[in-house]
């Protein structure tokens, strides 16, 4: 059978469909699992565990709170601590936490360097 990529098609039902999606979800959620396990081998249980926030910390994430504070307190740091650590003025962290500082040139390089100053990824500390 021959065909073009814009004319083949493929007729599944619903449930069909949902089994597939299932499928995907769990062969994703194995594979996040085994990352997980072979970051714990080549890092060990400590250094894995203080990468990750406790439920807590998530439920404020997910209720809109910045996670830059979020992150800076799981760190035990004052903002003055963190600000200096980062190389940032206390009043710039504070305009960052409080998300009165977002979008400009600076506000981005900040975060970098928050995010630098509390060993995470820039993308743990950006809000979407």
């Amino acid at each position: 059978m021959t065909g073009s990529a814009a004319t083949d098609r493929v007729v599944l039902t619903r449930a069909e469909y949902d089994a597939l999606l299932d499928r995907i979800e769990d062969a994703e959620d194995r594979a996040s699992l085994a990352e997980h396990r072979a970051d714990v081998r080549a890092r060990g249980t400590t250094a894995v565990v203080a990468d990750a926030l406790p439920v807590e910390a998530v439920e404020r994430l997910l209720a809109g709170e910045h996670p830059v504070r979020i992150w800076r307190e799981h760190r035990g740091l004052t903002a003055r601590a963190l600000a200096e650590r980062a190389g940032l003025s206390a009043a710039d962290l504070s305009e960052i936490e409080t998300g009165t500082k977002r979008g400009s040139v600076d506000a981005v390089l900040a975060i970098v360097k928050l995010a630098r100053a509390l060993d995470i990824s820039v993308e743990d500390v950006v809000q979407s």
